[in-house]
């Protein structure tokens, strides 16, 4: 698989169309965090738990015209943190914990593993939008390192061999008989 940035739509959609719904969904969340204290972030979160990612184009100067802060400001809080993705993920996101404990129970040669299995480096997505690898640092597993997260599960003790498994259970696809 190679590297590339993807951004999948859904079956028989149109980017206006999606951009539409996607502006939907902000000008939603950006009415209902305004008002609160520090507001950047808790819209910010808002935004990538609905769409899986920020769409910066349309999101940042929503944001700062709601919130009466400069594109630059909004912009650089996106990009200081990275936990925001600016394009949108593949249909699994895998999370490879880089703490100092995962690493000492091996989690760099599992890294090494990964990224030459998917065949992407972090904060990219298989060409075929199946998986994107992010780093993460401490998933608060540390005594059963190297841990993952995929999706909104941690797995602990993970070796490239259960890595693997876990890739091929990600990349099944029912087949249809006729």
């Amino acid at each position: 698989m190679s590297s590339s940035s993807h951004s999948p739509s859904p079956a028989g959609s149109v980017a206006g169309v999606e951009s539409t719904a996607h502006i939907a969904v902000m000008e939603k969340v950006i009415a209902e965090g305004r008002q609160l204290p520090g507001a950047l972030l808790p819209i910010l979160h808002a935004i990538q738990d609905e769409l899986g990612y920020i769409p910066v184009d349309d999101a940042v100067p929503m944001i700062a015209d709601a919130l009466n802060q400069t594109r630059a400001e909004v912009h650089g809080v996106i990009s200081f943190y990275h936990h925001f993705r600016t394009t949108a993920p593949g249909d699994h996101v895998v999370q490879v914990c880089r703490a100092e404990a995962c690493q000492a129970l091996g989690a760099r040669a599992l890294e090494g593993h990964i990224k030459q299995r998917l065949g992407v480096d972090y904060h990219q997505t298989t060409a075929d939008g199946q998986v994107t690898l992010e780093p993460v640092y401490c998933l608060g597993n540390c005594s059963c390192g190297p841990s993952l997260r995929v999706g909104d599960k941690i797995l602990g003790r993970v070796s490239a061999a259960r890595f693997d498994a876990l890739l091929d259970s990600l990349q099944t696809r029912p087949v249809e008989v006729l």
